[in-house]
């Protein structure tokens, strides 16, 4: 079989594998539904842990509720998989809370290291980024 056969034969092969990963649903992002489903999300890997407050980012792609004083649960979507967190100050690195309504999180863990939230009320946003305590690492530092 000639080289240029062999190229062609390979590229087709792969466009058709993605494409049948696509199709299938291996490229779709999961979003929360509401508030219940985050809860029940949350639970299933905290179960112990009770939520005061949920609040949803504007494309329904994470929750960040209220588990106390200076503790908050994180449900985010990845793919279509949801990753569950228990956030405290130590556990921050930076926030930065623009006036668009949006924070940006930037975490300590090595899997996974945060981002931007946007949320559709800018009160949403000013309540999630005051319920991870002091905005600066170094305050974040003395208040562990």
């Amino acid at each position: 079989m000639s080289l240029p056969v062999l190229v062609a034969l390979v590229t087709v092969g792969i466009a058709l594998s993605v494409l049948a990963v696509h199709f299938t649903g291996g490229s779709k992002i999961a979003t929360l539904a509401g508030a219940d489903q985050a809860l029940s999300r949350f639970a299933d890997d905290f179960p112990d842990e009770k939520a005061s407050a949920v609040r949803l980012t504007a494309d329904g792609r994470t929750a960040f509720l209220d588990l106390g004083p200076a503790r908050s649960g994180i449900v985010h979507s990845v793919g279509d998989c949801f990753l569950t967190r228990i956030v405290t100050p130590h556990d921050i690195k930076a926030i930065d809370l623009d006036e668009d309504g949006a924070f940006s999180l930037k975490l300590a863990d090595l899997t996974w290291k945060g981002g931007r939230f946007a949320f559709a009320d800018k009160a949403d946003a000013k309540a999630v980024a005051a319920a991870f305590g002091p905005h600066n690492p170094s305050q974040a530092k003395e208040a562990a």
